[in-house]
């Protein structure tokens, strides 16, 4: 105990001593004069303290001039700066001052005389702190060959010249340097190159004008502080393993105690071997086609002595065949009744399963009714996936992945195509858990007579879901999970249709659905409806929202029905099974009365807007029954006209029943201008024209007589004969003929004054006429009714005779619609003129 203490007292000593013999060469001497003051040419000025002081300390402050001749009109004052302290008209002045803050103050003495400022003299005082004690001394050097520096820590500043020197002895020799660094915080200081052997004490000393202070001694032999430079090192790996490496290192001759530490780049913590003092080590259980930092660190001595820098490298273990077992996946699809797609999909090994990269995978397709053990189909890919048309069997399906230094161990899926014995799991739920993730949870499935191996959880946005050819996201979880929470590619305001499969020794059993979404929001629009009007109802169809714009699950459809410029409230209509029903109808709507129609949807988080508006309004039944008469009567008279016994019976039924104001009084044609001259306007004309118009150059307005006549227009469009026909008792109307190539003629219907003429020459005019319209069965389809009644005779030239045969007759459907707005056609061959025919008319009325 009394080594204990007597070891410190005399290192203690010791570095007092050497301080004094340092102090009193280099290191300014704390006892410093009591006052300060400053001789001037034209006077001195004084304070009462020394030129260094601490804050808080009060200051006298004096000037006195020499003796020189001033004016009475000038005084002397005492400066700050700028700032006046005092002043007076004598020869001296004097002032306290109290100085609060660090730094250099300045102090002025000046004659002021009128309006002019002389300087006389001035004294500067600083404002400081002593020195601390410097803390945290070391000493350190890099190398075996390099030289010593010293740090130590200054304390607070001091604001003053404050200097640092170094004090080193080796129990003999005492050696003091000075610093030369002006750092405020940190010194430092570089010594002499020191010897192995020797034993060293620095303590550093701190000095102004305000104090001094040395540090604690810090004793110490050259190899407490040398520190080596790091090594060089190289790892090599064995061929036969890639876990195993051996490292080789060279460093300084001194250095034989070092230390490894290794990591995989992807982790932070490190494993670390020590205290071996070879220039080699092996390394045993590292992972294959891993990168790798290794690093190493020396020391000259095992217990004493500075570890040196660490020295690092990069590298990657060689490959190693796979260990990982592919997570697999597949989807069935029927093409025919003798074909199916299956599409495989798998999850790409990590880099610790796949121990190097993966070249391509095998996947292997054998027959469940194939017996050899090596038959089956086997394909390469370099992608996760594969599909592949194939009969409809059921199929035993491996896959393997293959690296440089082998294969992986093989997945198998087995497809079937009945599942009917293999049930799905019961209630299946999903609940919302927001931060993208969904929670969804099962109930085992019923008993089967197939013991369940684990579950298969199956998700895809509804939009990609219903296309069907997306790749699935997916999770296999062990048999004894009933729940899992799915976040892979999950986001919010999403809806996902989410699948949950049993699996029975590799084989899917039936599927499970539920739609799910990790949060929601209200619709941004709404379902775009259309209408389809009905006999006492309507037929409302909408088209699902796009994916974007639901925000979430749809839960409920709303269609609101409301009378038009109604303000009671309107109907609402609710469709809970979003999925599968795409329209409604809704009966009982009152015939003739307006509806205006609307839709929403609905998410858990509320309902959204309006989409399209539709306006609806039935027709009334007599609407309909006048639609359905109408028609009805045109078919009909289609039907009949159809039929010549029947087009015959309507004809004269409608005869009958015309209206005696269609009948119109028909002007007697011989007292036409154009009758009397007809013969010679014939010679000149080239081809038969209308008797209203002559040749350009010798049309003459005739004579007008005043009668009234009826005129029959010829339609040149219908290229054929025209029948006439009246209701005169007397047999039929005469047969008018027109060629094809005749303008159109306006022809006076006959009339005459002598009956008995009449009686004579129409029958035989007609009964040529009459025997070919009967033999040819021909109708027509137009008729006079009537003729007029006039004393006049009309005289129709005969008829030109022919052998050739009369072309068939055309027959036009009957028209509805008054005689009087159609002009009679009936094509016949031949031609009627009215130079021998007279017509009695009397019965006519004009």
């Amino acid at each position: 105990m009394l080594f204990a203490w007597i070891v410190p007292a005399a290192i203690w000593s010791l570095a007092h001593f050497t301080a004094e013999a340092c102090s009193a060469g280099n290191v300014p001497a704390s006892k410093l004069p009591r006052g300060a003051a400053e001789v001037c040419d034209k006077g001195n000025m004084t304070a009462n303290t020394a030129s260094c002081v601490r804050p808080g300390t009060s200051i006298t402050l004096a000037c006195r001039l020499k003796p020189l001749r001033y004016t009475g009109q000038c005084r002397i004052a005492i400066f700050f700066n700028s700032s006046e302290l005092v002043s007076n008209h004598s020869s001296s002045v004097s002032a306290k001052f109290l100085v609060h803050t660090y730094g250099k103050h300045m102090f002025t003495c000046k004659i002021l005389c009128e309006y002019k400022k002389k300087l006389i003299c001035g004294i500067a005082i600083e404002s400081g702190n002593p020195p601390d004690e410097p803390r945290n001394v070391s000493c350190i050097q890099y190398g075996t060959d390099g030289h010593p520096t010293c740090t130590w820590d200054k304390g607070r500043l001091t604001y003053i010249n404050t200097t640092y020197a170094i004090q080193l002895s080796n129990g003999t020799d005492v050696l003091c340097v000075s610093e030369e660094s002006r750092n405020k915080k940190f010194g430092s200081l570089a010594l002499s190159k020191l010897n192995f052997d020797s034993t060293y004490t620095v303590v550093v000393a701190a000095s102004n004008e305000l104090g001094s202070a040395f540090s604690q001694p810090l004793v110490f032999m050259l190899i407490d502080i040398v520190k080596p430079h790091p090594p060089s090192f190289l790892v090599e790996f064995e061929n036969s393993s890639a876990t195993n490496c051996t490292f080789f290192w060279h460093d300084e001759a001194q250095a034989r105690h070092c230390r490894l530490r290794y990591r995989p780049l992807t982790r932070h913590s490190w494993s670390t071997v020590e205290s071996f003092n070879s220039e080699k080590c092996s390394l045993y259980g590292l992972e294959p086609h891993t990168a790798y930092e290794f690093q190493v660190s020396c020391k000259i001595h095992p217990e004493r002595g500075l570890w040196s820098n660490w020295r690092g490298y990069q590298t990657r273990t060689p490959e190693a065949a796979p260990t990982g077992l592919l997570d697999v996946w597949y989807r069935q699809q029927d093409v025919d009744a003798q074909n199916q797609n299956i599409s495989l999909f798998w999850k790409a090994l990590s880099e610790s399963e796949a121990r190097g990269r993966i070249l391509w995978y095998t996947v292997t397709f054998k027959g469940l009714a194939q017996r050899s053990p090596t038959g089956g189909e086997s394909h390469r890919t370099t992608q996760t996936s594969y599909a592949r048309v194939t009969p409809r069997v059921g199929y035993k399906i491996t896959v393997t992945a293959e690296n440089s230094r082998g294969t992986s161990p093989p997945a198998s899926i087995v497809t079937n195509l009945g599942t009917q014995d293999l049930p799905p799991p019961r209630k299946v739920s999903a609940v919302a858990m927001g931060n993208s993730s969904i929670l969804v949870s099962w109930k085992p499935p019923v008993r089967s007579t197939v013991s369940i191996s684990g579950y298969v959880v199956e998700w895809a946005d509804t939009e990609r879901s219903r296309r069907r050819e997306h790749r699935p996201a997916w999770v296999k979880l062990p048999a004894s999970n009933l729940s899992a929470v799915i976040a892979e590619h999950i986001k919010d305001n999403v809806c996902y249709e989410i699948s949950v499969f049993a699996l029975y020794r590799d084989r899917a059993g039936q599927v499970a659905s539920v739609r799910g979404y990790s949060r929601a929001e209200a619709p941004s629009a709404g379902p775009q409806m259309h209408t389809t009007p009905r006999a006492n109802g309507v037929l409302v169809s909408w088209e699902a929202i796009p994916a974007h714009q639901q925000r979430g699950c749809i839960t409920q459809y709303h269609i609101y029905l409301q009378k038009k410029d109604r303000e009671d409230a309107p109907n609402v209509y609710n469709i809970s099974n979003v999925t599968a029903q795409h329209s409604l109808y809704i009966p009982h709507l009152q015939p003739g009365e307006p509806y205006a129609l609307w839709m929403t949807a609905s998410t858990a988080a509320g309902e959204g807007p309006w989409g399209n508006s539709e306006l609806v309004c039935l027709e009334s039944a007599g609407d309909w029954m006048t639609l359905v008469l109408t028609c009805s009567f045109f078919i009909l008279s289609a039907c009949i006209c159809s039929v010549p016994p029947a087009r015959k019976a309507f004809h004269s039924l409608l005869s009958a029943l015309t209206p005696q104001w269609q009948s119109k009084a028909i002007p007697d044609p011989a007292n036409a201008t154009w009758a009397k001259n007809y013969k010679s306007m014939k010679a000149e004309l080239s081809l038969p024209s209308s008797p209203f118009l002559h040749r350009a150059g010798s049309f003459e307005e005739p004579e007008t007589i005043e009668v009234e006549e009826a005129f029959v227009k010829t339609d040149r469009a219908g290229l054929g004969d025209k029948l006439l026909f009246g209701s005169t008792g007397k047999g039929d109307w005469p047969l008018e003929s027109g060629s094809g190539h005749e303008e159109p003629e306006y022809e006076a219907l006959p009339s005459t004054a002598d009956g008995e003429v009449y009686e004579q020459q129409l029958p035989d005019l007609y009964k040529r006429i009459v025997a070919e319209v009967t033999k040819h069965t021909q109708t027509v389809s137009e008729y006079i009714a009537n003729p007029v009644t006039d004393t006049a005779t009309a005289y129709l030239p005969p008829a030109a005779g022919t052998t050739e045969d009369h072309p068939e007759l055309e027959c036009n459907p009957l028209s509805v619609f008054p005689t009087t707005f159609l002009a009679p056609v009936l094509p016949c061959e031949g031609k009627l003129t009215l130079d021998a025919v007279k017509i009695n008319c009397s019965s006519s009325t004009r």
